[in-house]
């Protein structure tokens, strides 16, 4: 960015920095995370095609998509579409952005686009969704002034609009030690499974043994919620993807 103005991260928590960020870079996508190709088999495992999404801080990202015939790029929630997804709320604090995406995405009915701050969603009435997707929404905020406070406050309302037994899966930086604290905030009651991925392009060294395991093996966490000493991370820059799945009101938690 040329504006040195905007290089602030305290600004990320905030309406006006993303509508001057993307109205200056209109021309141009911003995809900071995992393509959809890296997260496609943990959105097809854990989130039924049939179910209510509310995709928080939507962006205006596009990942390749190719065909037999055609290459075009397509953004995450255009992507679950073509593998069946029917029922997406696309939010972004941007009112910029949600312009965009609406005239871009006009023509899939699938998809529908609002503005909005994560945290303060109250738009919609409790239990509105069975899954929440998070792409690196939650770390922006804790970029943020007061992140601490914007997170309880997005995560509260993560809790409160997700159905027993829906989804929030969120896709960041942060590791257990950072994450699982805001997770486990009062209010929540949540059964999180963890995946580690790393970041796109990154080429291991063959044969060690991080590369040997299969990313979508669930990797354990200890009793405090932390990874275990002896977890080797082969790529210091890896996503982390925290499956958490709402226990609150389910009348046998067990059975999960």
């Amino acid at each position: 960015m040329n504006n040195p103005s905007m290089s602030n991260t305290y600004e990320y928590g905030d309406a006006e920095y993303w509508d001057a960020r993307y109205w200056e870079q209109a021309d141009s996508s911003f995809d900071w995370y995992q393509r959809f190709s890296a997260l496609r088999p943990f959105i097809n495992k854990f989130i039924p095609s049939c179910s209510k999404i509310l995709m928080v801080g939507c962006g205006n990202a596009r990942t390749p998509f190719s065909t037999s015939v055609l290459f075009k790029k397509f953004g995450i929630s255009e992507d679950m579409v073509k593998d069946g997804y029917v029922d997406i709320m696309n939010i972004d604090i941007s009112s910029i952005v949600i312009e965009m995406m609406r005239k871009r995405c006009m023509h899939i009915p699938q998809l529908k686009y609002m503005q909005m701050d994560v945290r303060d969603m109250s738009f919609f009435e409790d239990e509105s969704f069975d899954s929440v997707i998070d792409k690196g929404t939650l770390d922006s905020l804790m970029c943020s002034t007061d992140a601490s406070f914007s997170a309880f406050l997005m995560i509260e309302e993560v809790n409160r609009l997700l159905k027993p037994g829906g989804i929030y899966m969120l896709i960041t930086y942060g590791d257990p030690s950072v994450r699982i604290p805001h997770l486990n905030q009062p209010g929540c009651c949540w059964k999180i499974t963890l995946y580690i991925i790393p970041r796109a392009g990154f080429e291991g060294v063959v044969g060690s043994s991080s590369s040997l395991r299969s990313v979508m093996e669930p990797v354990p966490l200890t009793e405090d919620g932390l990874l275990a000493p002896e977890y080797v991370l082969e790529d210091p820059d890896s996503h982390y993807i925290y499956i958490c799945k709402k226990m609150e009101g389910l009348s046998d938690p067990h059975m999960f």
